[in-house]
Parts: structure tokens; C-alpha cells; sequence
């Protein structure tokens, strides 16, 4: 991660760079990482390419290959049934906590990222859309205030933004997050806890589809 005073390492870099073209998509699962070729396409020695590689596996992003070359991850629907489970025990409850403990400050936040993916929804801008969507849970999980929770989810962040960005409709996620916005600044605990289910069961639908549909073009094209 990126130190307090701003200051950004090589590999940190590298690794930033890489794990934002696996996120959005750019780098699709099961493409190869060969170290050589990144650091030529990079401009860095292979070193800060070799930390990168190790830092995004420990994240679950990408696969090491002994011998070989590291590939991006390729998330089965066991993967994805995994986090799904995962992310329903913990996103009621920092919702929840959210809704009762948010801060003026930490509602503007929310506020300002909501704005964000709104405007890049409308304009059918996916990447900025998905980016701000999982922006919005890291918010509302800090607006929790619960140190314990903030420490569980930072060991899975990267596969749960992995996972937040499995879906296609980018104005559907926006409205509903524009809903439990609202539900948060107004402190109603109950509407918060209903409209979370609501989106976690839209969400599983959307990231259930999105995997079926990318298996049958593998088969398609006989990967």
C-alpha cells in the first residue's frame, strides 16, 4: 500500500497498475503475467514486477505457475459462490453499523462517491461506474467504525471489488445504492437492513449470470 506521506514505491506502482487491469477487466482471466514481459512493457526491472506478481497472488488476483508464468485468476462459480457467502455474513452488518454510527463527515464521503458513480452510470462509463460501486462499500465499511470488521474485510478487498465488479447494470447498482444512501443519512436501521438483502440477492443473480455467460464463450471458442 501507498505510505501516509503519499509516497508511492516502485513495486507498489507496479503493483497498483496491474491490479487495476485485472479489476477492470483489461487483463482477462487466465492471461499470462511472464515477468520479462511486463517489465519490458512497464519500463521497470523485473524486481519491482516479481513483488507485484507475489503481492497480487496473496491478494487471490493471480495464479503462480512454478517454472512457468503467473496468470490472471480465472474465479470459478465455486469462487464465486465462496465470496457470495462470504460477503452476505459481513455486508448486513456493516451496513447496519454504518447506518447507526456515520458521521456528517463520513456521509459526505458517501455522498461524493455515490455522485461519482451516478454521473458515470448514466454516461455508461462501466469502469469508472464499477470502481466508484466498489468505492462505495469500502465507505460504508469505514463508516462502520469497527476496527475488527475493517481488519477481516482488508484481507479479501481485492476479491470482494473483484467480485462487486460482476455486473452490467451500472444504472440498477447506482439506484440502489442511491436508496441505501438515503436509508443511511435518515439512521433507518430497518429499511438499511432490507434493501441491503435486496442488493446482495441482485448482485448474486448478476455475478451468477456474468460467469455463465463467460464459461459458455470459452466453450465457444474452445478454450
Amino acid at each position: 500500500m501507498t505510505r501516509s506521506d503519499g509516497f508511492e514505491s516502485e513495486s507498489e506502482r507496479v503493483t497498483r497498475l496491474l491490479r487495476d487491469e485485472i479489476l477492470d477487466g483489461v487483463r482477462r482471466p487466465g492471461s499470462r503475467l511472464v515477468e520479462r514481459d511486463l517489465a519490458a512493457d512497464l519500463g521497470v526491472s523485473r524486481v519491482p514486477v516479481r513483488d507485484a506478481l507475489k503481492t497480487l497472488v496473496a491478494e487471490g488476483l493471480v495464479t503462480s505457475r512454478p517454472r512457468t508464468w503467473a496468470v490472471v485468476r480465472e474465479f470459478t462459480a465455486s469462487d464465486v459462490a465462496d465470496l457470495d457467502e462470504v460477503r452476505a455474513a459481513f455486508e448486513p452488518l456493516a451496513f447496519r453499523l454504518a447506518a447507526q454510527r456515520r458521521t456528517r463527515a463520513g456521509l459526505q464521503r458517501l455522498r461524493e462517491v455515490l455522485d461519482v458513480e451516478l454521473a458515470a452510470a448514466r454516461s455508461q462509463d462501466a469502469v469508472r461506474a464499477r470502481r466508484a460501486a466498489a468505492d462505495f462499500h469500502d465507505v460504508v465499511t469505514s463508516l462502520a467504525a469497527n476496527e475488527l470488521l475493517g481488519e477481516l474485510t482488508r484481507t479479501m478487498h481485492s476479491r470482494m471489488r473483484w467480485l462487486l465488479a460482476q455486473h452490467d447494470d451500472l444504472i440498477g447498482v447506482a439506484e440502489q445504492h442511491a436508496g441505501l444512501y438515503q436509508a443511511i443519512a435518515a439512521r433507518d436501521v430497518a429499511l438499511v437492513e432490507e434493501l441491503v438483502t435486496e442488493h446482495l440477492t441482485a448482485n448474486r443473480s448478476a455475478a451468477g449470470t456474468r460467469q455463465h455467460e463467460a464459461g459458455d464463450a470459452e466453450q465457444a471458442s474452445g478454450g
